[in-house]
């Protein structure tokens, strides 16, 4: 793991810890973030696993929301600007059970930053719908999880 990578996991999960406790109760970690792809691990225990001994379907849905929203905040902090932004919907499809450390994988993250670019410069509402998908690592580079999540992005603009 780089030094970036290191970053965006402390300043995640310390965020986390005080605004979405459920995601800084996986634990997830970055593996990759940049113009290209992102890729966040959260690891298969007893915080994540269901009574099946595979992923929580809660854990698998954070996971795949973090490896699109890690790009719209490192995007959102280079605007300099103040941008909200919310997932309108999460669409996944289950291949296979989740029985191991996942792996989500966006590789669209390009789309993400450009979208907030967008969002940057009107105060205009943006959406757009990203995709990825999961694999376990130790298992097989095969998808465990495809899914689609609905990104909502605008600026705030200041009250007079």
């Amino acid at each position: 793991m780089n030094l970036e990578n290191l970053k965006m996991t402390a300043m995640v999960n310390v965020y986390s810890l005080f605004k979405i406790p459920l995601l800084a109760f996986v634990t997830p970690t970055f593996e990759e973030l940049n113009d290209q792809r992102c890729a966040v691990k959260i690891r298969l225990n007893m915080r994540s696993r269901n009574h099946l001994g595979a992923m929580y379907f809660g854990a698998l849905a954070m996971g795949a929301e973090l490896s699109v929203a890690a790009r719209a905040l490192s995007a959102i902090s280079e605007s300099g600007k103040r941008i909200d932004f919310i997932f309108k919907d999460f669409q996944s499809d289950f291949l296979k059970r989740a029985d191991g450390h996942v792996v989500f994988i966006c590789e669209e993250t390009a789309g993400v930053a450009a979208l907030v670019r967008e969002a940057a410069n009107d105060s205009e509402r943006h959406t757009k719908t990203f995709s990825g998908y999961a694999i376990v690592p130790s298992k097989s580079q095969e998808p465990v999880m495809n899914y689609k999540v609905t990104l909502s992005v605008k600026q705030r603009l200041q009250k007079n």
